[in-house]
């Protein structure tokens, strides 16, 4: 927790720098390159996402002295439904977000530096796992220096690029022409909204992205992830709004450092340019318009951008590796091996579990050399459990009904059910709709819902009124201030989707 010390401004920077990784800078470049604009809603309905975790989830956890997301569900469930969602979250961090981001960060400076692929997964993970044995204090404080070289390395390698643009269509080096002029030459790159027939309409479903699975997918990052949201836990909770309202400004900010960069590379390379670099064996692979357009920022530039990319790859894996480190000495080493286990104990065995979690994470990574788009990837994977941890959190928080089994069945079917849906068009021959990843997580969430409610008004026993967790409706009000700001955030959002729409 950092010993309670994080301000605001360090913990909304310190969420940022771990969030924004190779994910963004390379796969969600990547997707600009491929689906435009609209790959942008996963940042600006994040930002949107990080109010309402303010406002209702933080307050619940600060009140209930919450340090680990598995320490919830054991006291307001059982300690069975805590150790499955343990175990899950370790999955996912060390299989799907370690994985990802090393072989991204790899693959990046791999085509930056010239130094070979499995050289850089090595150096990034010996230099992540330097950072993380620091303590969340290090981690905090350093991704305040990061976010800043992040962000002013993401600006400097999109005016480059806004540019480079505005130069080949004869504007000279004006960076509002350059910007018109992919406007005007990817005119299909600049909407939110697909309709059923854009040939991306599976990766970002028409008005799931506001009303259906991105909300989903943002709560459950956002509110129920034990790697975001430690950043807050130590604070009090003025500081801990006032942190998150931060980092959803910063958010808003993130598409101008990685999406528009991808849309011009999409432009020049319909145009002639970058051909070759673009493709591996004769297929377009999108992921590599980042790392192009950093290999032609001239020297100085070009080492401030690696500096920010190395930042984004570090802090995320700084990040997450602590929040493996926490949730397995805390959650699974106590519990079941060493109960009486010491303070010191408990450190030594956390600093192990990141050398592990990382030696596994390299070992995995270069399986994902065959992707086109590795952002889409982490998205659908990460979301075969997000609808059922978010639907034990919010009837965990909110109905005092919701009972132990209810809760075990979700954790139980979340991931089962996901796979069905996922392969029932495979199995019955198309009888059954080839649904968007969003689509089926917001279908898995309500079918979870409904049979916790169902299993637990069917439970005789109830839930045991200790199990209750405590809830002052005062708690989720907010300063003026806050109303103020969270007000700002949601005009701007509405005001890019009603001009991008």
């Amino acid at each position: 927790m950092a010993e309670g010390s994080l301000t605001w401004w360090a913990i909304g920077a310190s969420l940022i720098a771990s969030n924004i990784s190779a994910e963004h800078f390379i796969g969600m470049s990547g997707s600009g390159f491929a689906l435009g604009l609209a790959i942008s809603s996963y940042e600006w309905m994040a930002a949107a996402t990080l109010i309402i975790v303010a406002v209702f989830f933080i307050p619940i956890y600060l009140k209930n002295k919450i340090f680990t997301m598995p320490q919830f569900l054991s006291q307001r469930y059982n300690d069975t439904v805590a150790t499955l969602m343990a175990i899950f979250w370790l999955l996912v961090y060390v299989f799907v977000n370690l994985t990802s981001i090393l072989y991204l960060g790899a693959l990046a400076v791999n085509s930056i530096s010239g130094i070979s692929f499995e050289t850089c997964i090595i150096g990034l993970g010996i230099f992540s796992i330097v950072v993380t044995l620091g303590g969340m204090k290090v981690i905090g404080y350093t991704d305040v220096i990061q976010v800043l070289v992040l962000i002013m390395g993401g600006l400097v390698t999109c005016y480059l690029a806004l540019t480079l643009v505005s130069e080949r269509f004869g504007f000279g080096g004006d960076i509002l022409k350059g910007l018109a002029v992919i406007k005007d030459k990817a005119p299909s790159h600049f909407h939110m909204i697909f309709e059923k027939s854009h040939p991306f309409y599976k990766d970002l479903p028409g008005l799931s992205v506001l009303v259906g699975g991105m909300w989903i997918n943002n709560l459950n990052y956002f509110g129920c992830n034990q790697y975001i949201t430690q950043r807050a836990l130590g604070a009090d909770l003025k500081t801990a709004r006032a942190g998150l309202l931060f980092a959803a400004f910063l958010k808003m900010l993130i598409p101008l450092i990685v999406v528009i960069p991808g849309i011009t590379m999409f432009v020049m390379h319909q145009n002639g340019m970058f051909v070759q670099e673009m493709a591996d064996n004769g297929v377009i692979k999108p992921d590599r318009s980042y790392p192009i357009l950093m290999n032609l920022l001239p020297n100085g530039l070009k080492g401030l951008a690696f500096a920010a990319l190395t930042a984004a790859i570090v802090a995320s894996l700084a990040g997450k590796a602590n929040s493996i480190s926490t949730i397995f000495s805390l959650d699974i080493y106590k519990k079941y091996f060493n109960k009486d286990a010491s303070e010191k104990t408990l450190v030594r065995t956390g600093r192990v579990t990141v050398v592990v979690a990382m030696i596994i994470a390299g070992v995995v990574a270069p399986a994902l050399r065959s992707l086109d788009q590795a952002y889409q990837f982490v998205q659908e994977y990460v979301g075969f459990i997000s609808p059922g941890v978010l639907s034990i959190f919010l009837l965990g928080f909110f109905w005092k009904k919701s009972t132990s089994k209810a809760a075990l069945t979700s954790a139980i079917l979340t991931i089962p059910l996901s796979t069905v849906l996922k392969f029932l068009p495979v199995w019955t021959n198309g009888w059954f709709p080839d649904l968007p990843f969003m689509d089926r997580m917001t279908l898995v969430f309500v079918i979870l819902v409904v049979l916790m409610i169902v299993i637990s008004l069917l439970d005789k026993k109830g839930q045991d009124p200790a199990k209750v967790i405590a809830i002052d409706t005062k708690m989720f009000r907010v300063s003026p201030s806050f109303i103020v700001a969270s007000t700002i955030i949601i005009g701007i959002l509405t005001a890019l989707y009603t001009v991008f729409w």
